[in-house]
C-alpha cells in the first residue's frame, strides 16, 4: 500500500468540499451540443456589460510590461484607492479578489479552539476558510432570509475571534441598515474581528445602506473587503481589497503573498476606479435589469427574495437542481443554492435586457411543462 496523501492533510482541509463555481459557458456548449453563442451566462454576478473600455486599454498599454513581475506593493493602485476613500495607505491590503483576503484574515487570525460567527445562507467561503484554518464554525440561523443581527451578537462565545458578516448578502441579496450595524458593533467586543464583506456595496441603492469604511475610526475591530469584480467589470481580473486598521493590515500582509495581483489588472482597476460614466451605466443595467426580473417572475407566480445585489434567488417551485438542468438544455446557467441549504430555489444574475428576457422565456416554459 502506497502512502495515504489525503489523511496526511491538515484535518480542517482534509474534510473540505471544494468551492463549486458557476458553469461555463464553453462547457455547457459540449455538454449540450449547443452554439456558444446561443448560451446566456447569468450564474456567477459578472457585470453584464463586460469589462469597461478604460480597463481594457489600460491593460493594452501595459502589455509590453508582462515580464516584469508586479510592483509587490501596488502603489498606484493603493494610492488611487486611498484618495478614493480617504483612508491611510496603510489601511488597505490587496487580494487575488476579496476571496484571497477573506481566506487570509481567517488565516491571521483563526486557530484550533477558536470560533467565527456567520450567517445561516451566508457566502460558502466563510465556513471554507474557518474549517481550513481548524477554527469551530458558529451558524447563527437567519431571520426571513436575513442576517440576525441580534442573534449573532448573543451568539460571540469567549473563544469567538471573528464575525463575518455580508451585506448585501450572497445569495439572498438581502441587507442591513446602517443603525442596525451600528448596534451590532457596538455589542462586539473590542478583541473579536468583524469583518464585513461588501463585495455588492456599489450596487446597493437603499438610501439607509452603510458605508463600512466609513465606521473604521470608531470600530478598529472592524475590517471591510470590497471588490473589483463586480460593478468594477474586472472578475477574470481578480483583485479585491480589504480596508482596515493599520495593524490589522499589518498582520495580513505579513502572509499576503508578494505578487498576488498582477500588473496588468492593477492598471485595469485603476483606471475604472476613476471612470464614474461606466460604474453609473453599470448601477442602471442592473436597476433596470432587476425591475425586468422582478416583474417577469410575478408575472410567473414565482416567489423572490427581494435583492439589493445584481442578482435574484427565486424558489424554482421544483428541486432547484432538475430546473436548473432544464435550463442548461435551453442554454440559460443560473446558480444552483443546494449548498447554502436552499435546496428549493436558484439564484439569478442579472443580465442585458435581452439576456433577461432569455432567461424569463427558458423559465416559463420549464415551469409550465407538466
Amino acid at each position: 500500500m502506497g502512502c495515504d496523501f489525503i489523511e496526511l492533510a491538515v484535518p480542517g482541509v482534509r474534510a473540505l468540499n471544494p468551492y463549486l463555481p458557476g458553469k461555463p459557458v464553453e462547457e455547457l456548449a459540449r455538454e449540450q451540443g449547443l452554439d456558444a453563442d446561443s448560451i446566456v451566462k447569468l450564474a456567477s454576478n459578472e457585470n453584464p456589460l463586460g469589462a469597461a473600455p478604460s480597463s481594457q486599454q489600460a491593460i493594452a498599454r501595459m502589455m509590453g510590461e508582462l515580464a516584469r513581475y508586479p510592483d509587490s506593493s501596488l502603489y498606484n493602485l493603493r494610492d488611487a484607492l486611498s484618495r478614493k476613500l480617504s483612508v491611510e495607505p496603510e489601511q488597505i491590503t490587496f487580494g487575488n479578489g476579496s476571496n484571497d483576503v477573506l481566506v487570509l484574515l481567517a488565516q491571521c487570525y483563526l486557530t484550533q479552539g477558536a470560533s467565527a460567527v456567520f450567517s445561516e445562507y451566508a457566502f460558502v467561503v466563510y465556513p471554507i476558510a474557518v474549517q481550513a484554518a481548524g477554527a469551530q464554525s458558529i451558524v447563527v440561523p437567519a431571520k426571513n432570509w436575513e442576517h440576525d443581527l441580534d442573534a449573532m451578537a448573543n451568539a460571540i462565545r469567549p473563544d469567538t475571534r471573528m464575525v463575518f458578516l455580508a451585506n448585501p448578502n450572497n445569495p439572498t441579496g438581502t441587507s442591513f441598515s446602517d443603525a442596525e450595524l451600528k448596534t451590532f458593533l457596538a455589542k462586539v467586543p473590542e478583541n473579536v474581528i468583524v469583518v464585513l464583506d461588501e463585495a455588492y456595496f456599489e450596487y446597493a441603492s437603499d438610501s439607509d445602506h452603510p458605508d463600512g469604511i466609513s465606521l473604521l475610526k470608531q470600530y478598529p475591530n472592524l475590517v471591510v473587503t470590497r471588490t473589483f469584480s463586480k460593478a468594477y467589470g474586472l472578475a477574470g481580473g481578480r483583485v479585491g481589497y480589504s480596508v482596515s486598521s493599520k495593524e490589522i493590515s499589518s498582520v495580513l500582509n505579513r502572509l499576503r503573498q508578494p505578487f498576488n495581483v498582477n500588473n496588468l489588472v492593477e492598471a485595469a482597476a485603476v483606471a475604472v476606479l476613476n471612470d464614474d460614466e461606466y460604474l453609473q451605466r453599470s448601477r442602471q443595467v442592473n436597476q433596470d435589469g432587476m425591475a425586468q426580473i422582478e416583474e417577469g417572475l410575478r408575472a410567473l407566480n414565482i416567489d423572490f427574495i427581494p435583492s439589493t445585489g445584481n442578482f435574484i434567488t427565486f424558489d424554482a417551485g421544483m428541486d432547484g437542481v432538475e430546473c436548473y438542468q432544464k435550463l442548461l438544455k435551453l442554454g440559460v446557467i443560473v446558480r444552483p443554492v443546494a449548498n447554502y441549504g436552499m435546496p428549493g430555489h436558484l439564484r439569478v444574475s442579472i443580465g442585458l435586457e435581452d439576456e433577461n428576457s432569455r432567461f424569463l422565456e427558458a423559465l416559463a416554459s420549464v415551469v409550465k411543462q407538466p
